[in-house]
């Protein structure tokens, strides 16, 4: 039996991305709002703000086999000022911002972590591995991102201390800050504003490719001695203000 490895927001853009990248290795199970493209995967419609149902989710998920992997991609990017022109930032954009981001990570991690907890452990002593998703506009967002950076800064914020409450059992934690990369949100921005983005990174001279973030995944995976940390996965690029 396969070990399992699940995905949120692994429909599409980087979390599926992710699923190409493990399918060979684990079961796959994504949850997402959205059904995927592919019919080798256990799909849940989840949505990772409800604490209850991600608890109902992984009762489930503890009956495929052993959950190895956790690897948290559902995420929004509203945008909006503090203050601007079309008023003040509406204070409920805020709030979901933070409620599906942060929460909904946090939610997914500890909910798992009780299941991995019960895994055998391996000659390192270790359970499993959960690796979230942040991005470089936890350390420079651009204005208009002040929902999606606080949300962003605190999913990096909470790897290590949650690294720390885990280690004992053998569960690592780390997090991963993509640049920009190549999600459909991206792909549907105009040529220009692509080209622009790009210019901000220093080499290669390209946007971020979902396989890219997909092949750390898969370096942290193996690599048993990466914990705690938040890796930038960003080419050099160091957002402008606008």
């Amino acid at each position: 039996m396969k070990p399992v490895a699940l995905i949120t927001g692994g429909a599409s853009g980087l979390g599926a991305a992710v699923v190409d990248e493990l399918i060979n290795t684990y079961q796959i199970v994504v949850l997402d709002r959205q059904q995927p493209s592919r019919d080798d995967v256990t799909y849940f419609e989840t949505d990772v703000t409800d604490a209850s149902a991600i608890e109902s989710v992984m009762q489930q998920v503890g009956e495929l086999g052993p959950l190895q992997v956790v690897v948290n991609c559902a995420g929004i990017a509203p945008a909006a000022k503090t203050f601007g022109s079309k008023g003040v930032h509406d204070a409920s954009l805020f709030a979901k911002a933070i409620q599906v981001n942060l929460v909904g990570t946090f939610n997914v991690c500890s909910q798992a972590s009780a299941l991995m907890s019960a895994n055998d452990p391996n000659a390192d002593g270790l359970r499993g591995v959960i690796i979230n998703t942040a991005s470089v506009a936890a350390f420079d967002g651009q204005m208009g991102q002040v929902a999606y950076a606080a949300s962003k800064a605190g999913v990096a914020g909470m790897t290590l201390p949650m690294a720390r409450d885990l280690g004992s059992l053998g569960i690592r934690v780390n997090t991963i800050a993509p640049g920009v990369f190549m999600t459909p949100m991206v792909a549907a921005m105009p040529d220009k504003v692509q080209d622009s983005l790009s210019q901000m990174v220093q080499s290669p001279k390209r946007l971020g490719e979902p396989n890219d973030f997909a092949k750390l995944v898969g370096h942290i995976i193996e690599n048993s001695y990466i914990n705690g940390e938040t890796i930038r996965l960003d080419g050099g690029i160091r957002m402008a203000a606008r």
